[in-house]
């Protein structure tokens, strides 16, 4: 049942509703990118080794994977709002407390909480915007929180540099605070309904614990399959975790994650092996082409950072006209368009050579910047409007989850390449050859992935989601 237990919906503010959702989506992005680039000063500081510095954003971003579809579920359960407030709240104090961490053990696990926070917001925003957003008016909605996804993957690094070098690493994390407190406030006040598409259900513990220990058991042995003997074993293990998994939700009556919904409905089932494959395919570019022009073109890192902003750019400014243009015209058409333009732009990046211009980047840049766009936004308002308000929060955590394994698909193709073509070896200009076939070798593994995505998102056209299975 989906209720509002305080105000009719017609009484809620879109705008504010709006604001509250692209705050959240804005934040989680920028402080994993922003992070990013304090690294070094946060080591400095600490005097952290190089592994304490890795699990400062492996554990962020394991947190987040993990939580996404328990949280997407228990706000179906308890409601969505409820789950969306404790996640806010608890970013914002994560985010207060790790600057006066006192050690950086204490950072890590402070850092792990924040992660949690954020797995609460993503898995909820998007299903209280379908909840309150007028189906009719739901693309042009989704564009503008894209947009402000793409804003903070782009700030980061900008804001985070300047920051460092003015203010001090610890004003990443004050300068966040306002904001969270104001979507925090604005939701407590503003936002006066509560949505409950699953209220009465009981809450999957045992899947969630055996979905948790798959995760965990793939994220780590990927993250460690070039330095550690026991990593694959931990990939097998989560592997067959995951296997379990899926039987154990098929025969569970109230699972988090409905494995029949996803039999049944295909228009769901593909738009989500969409966005894993266009992430999986399109995550590697900005990994690949810093290097490419720090070290095979001798490009600075401030200089290859205002290059590579290109596509974020890009990526925030058409987002809201290609959700406004999937409210008129098929959204799964033009989602499927998008990740059409990716696999282009992705084949002319697989053939760039160590003589090439800079333009070319930059047209590579934009050829993806313009494909995501029109890929992202009208993908998720398909998602969103393959499942009834029953289901909002999980296709909303789901289509999260994919988006994370997508990336760490991608991960683990650059980490199995650069093993087999450069071995140990660092990444320098004698290197450079070994570096640029690599480079080639995945720019045309990520274009056949594309290719096969696009089949997968073409078959979903054909299909109106049908019902959602009864239980």
């Amino acid at each position: 049942m989906n209720s509002s237990t305080s105000k009719p919906q017609s009484r809620i503010s879109t705008g504010h509703t709006i604001f509250i959702v692209s705050a959240v989506q804005f934040l989680a992005p920028f402080m994993m990118s922003a992070v990013g680039v304090a690294l070094p000063t946060i080591g400095r500081f600490y005097g952290a080794s190089a592994v304490s510095l890795a699990l400062v954003e492996m554990v962020y971003m394991l947190a987040v994977t993990l939580f996404l579809l328990p949280m997407g579920r228990l706000a179906d359960i308890t409601g969505r709002k409820k789950i969306f407030v404790s996640g806010v709240a608890l970013f914002a104090l994560a985010t207060i407390l790790l600057p006066f961490s006192p050690s950086i053990g204490i950072f890590i696990a402070i850092r792990f909480l924040q992660g949690i926070g954020v797995s609460c917001t993503v898995s909820t925003s998007v299903a209280i915007l379908s909840s309150v957003v007028p189906k009719e008016k739901r693309g042009k909605a989704m564009g503008i929180i894209v947009a402000c996804v793409y804003l903070g993957l782009s700030a980061g690094p900008t804001l985070a540099g300047l920051m460092i070098a003015w203010l001090g690493w610890q004003w990443i994390f004050f300068a966040t605070v306002p904001l969270a407190l104001a979507a925090l406030i604005l939701t407590l006040t503003q936002l006066k309904g509560e949505w409950k598409g699953a209220e009465g259900e009981p809450f999957d513990r045992m899947g969630s614990i055996i979905y948790m220990a798959a995760l965990s058991c793939l994220i780590v042995g990927v993250s460690h399959l070039e330095s550690h003997a026991w990593a694959p074993g931990l990939m097998a293990a989560g592997m067959i975790f995951m296997a379990v998994f899926t039987v154990f939700e098929y025969r569970h009556p109230f699972p988090i994650l409905d494995i029949r919904l996803l039999l049944g409905n295909r228009v769901l089932a593909f738009s989500n092996i969409a966005t894993w494959i266009n992430y999986a395919a399109s995550f590697g570019l900005t990994f690949f082409f810093s290097l490419y022009l720090q070290v095979v073109k001798g490009m600075s890192a401030q200089a290859t950072g205002f290059v590579l902003i290109v596509q974020p750019v890009i990526q925030a400014v058409l987002s809201p006209l290609s959700g406004a243009l999937s409210d008129k015209i098929s959204a799964a058409k033009l989602s499927t368009a998008g990740m059409a333009i990716c696999a282009a732009g992705l084949g002319f990046a697989a053939v760039l050579g160590q003589d090439a211009g800079i333009w070319q980047v930059l047209v590579v840049l934009v050829i993806m910047g313009v494909g995501f766009a029109v890929f992202s936004t009208p993908n998720m308002t398909t998602v969103m409007g393959s499942v009834g308000p029953r289901h909002y929060g999980i296709a909303s955590s789901l289509v999260a989850t994919m988006r994370s394994i997508g990336m760490l698909t991608a991960m683990t193709i650059t980490t199995l390449l650069l093993s087999m073509f450069m071995g140990d070896a660092g990444v320098s200009t004698a290197t450079a050859p070994g570096f640029l076939k690599t480079m080639h070798t995945a720019f045309m593994i990520f274009a056949l992935l594309s290719l096969v995505g696009i089949v997968f998102s073409m078959a979903r056209v054909a299909q109106k989601p049908g019902p959602a299975p009864k239980r």
